[in-house]
């Protein structure tokens, strides 16, 4: 489907191929896409609902966690159903302001998620270096309007790059070899100057992820001095020990990301299925990770998950 406007003919149906190459393989590869949503959405979701009703865990640690548990819910759920139904029924039509919608929920989310991981990190730092102060620092309020902050910096962050895409003329091609929608990957089909699109994505990537690795660098570096000033050894190893399920979780997250835009920039002779699958582990590994990660590590969250099925067992 297209439209006619002053500047000639603009696309606004696009087709998705899921993983080119591979579609004889779509239906083992959406397995493991499947089983990884299923983990995540009952993984995150348990999470939440064991944090929600406990009192217990009611401290900021694991109000911030709950963020987490959702923004994974929603990251997952903005992409993986998309590319089932591409691997599936090869349901991989989708409309112009549809996929700008997915593009703008996926960043939002993205971008959220990294917020969340440098507030986990400050809060870490907080109750290491100021024990005493934490509950007095870290109140409800104080976290609500933190998550407020969080969402009203990835939106207004996110939101100029509708109109930078809205304003395109989408008369190159309309096949989008992909699962999923992205910024770059659908302003290369314009015909129009994307100069604009492609410093103001940069200047996103800089304002918000690598500006919060830098301080989530800078407070684990921090906290690390402070632990080794530690006297006891009892105290350093309950210290790191805190820090450990944080730590995989940021490897995690940021792991594959970074992985992911080297091999876009420098692996030129990397097949294109790969860079897909890649760019899908990002979306896919944290969610389903996270909740097993801070399940096994978390002593609060083993037992109450304990008590919950085995009620009887203390």
């Amino acid at each position: 489907m297209t439209t006619i406007n002053h500047t000639g003919v603009s696309h606004t149906v696009f087709h998705m191929l899921g993983s080119p190459g591979l579609e004889h393989q779509h239906m083992w590869i959406s397995i493991p896409f499947f089983v990884s949503y299923v983990i995540a959405l009952l993984g995150n979701s348990l999470l939440i609902f064991i944090i929600l009703t406990k009192s217990s865990l009611h401290e900021p640690m694991y109000l911030f966690l709950c963020m987490l548990a959702g923004a994974d819910i929603v990251l997952s759920t903005c992409t993986v159903p998309q590319a089932l139904a591409i691997f599936w029924f090869h349901a991989g039509e989708i409309s112009l302001d549809r996929c700008i919608t997915q593009f703008f929920i996926n960043h939002c989310t993205f971008i959220s998620e990294s917020g969340i991981l440098l507030v986990m990190a400050f809060d870490h730092y907080i109750a290491i270096c100021y024990p005493l102060r934490y509950t007095t620092i870290l109140k409800n309020a104080l976290i609500g309007k933190i998550g407020v902050i969080i969402s009203l910096r990835s939106y207004c962050t996110i939101f100029p790059i509708i109109f930078l895409l809205k304003r395109l003329t989408f008369c190159q091609n309309n096949i989008i070899p992909h699962t999923f929608c992205e910024h770059i990957g659908l302003a290369k089909y314009a015909c129009n100057d994307i100069r604009v699109n492609i410093w103001y994505g940069l200047f996103v990537i800089v304002s918000t992820i690598v500006l919060d690795v830098l301080l989530i660098f800078v407070s684990y570096v921090l906290i690390l001095l402070a632990v080794f000033h530690m006297p006891s050894q009892d105290a350093r190893h309950k210290a790191l020990n805190t820090c450990g399920s944080h730590v995989c979780i940021i490897i995690l997250f940021y792991g594959p990301a970074i992985f992911t835009t080297l091999t876009q920039r420098f692996g030129h002779y990397i097949p294109p299925h790969v860079h897909i699958l890649l760019a899908n582990v990002c979306i896919l590994v944290p969610p389903m990770m996270n909740p097993m990660i801070y399940g096994i590590k978390t002593k609060q969250i083993r037992e109450q998950v304990a008590h919950m099925w085995f009620p009887k067992q203390k």
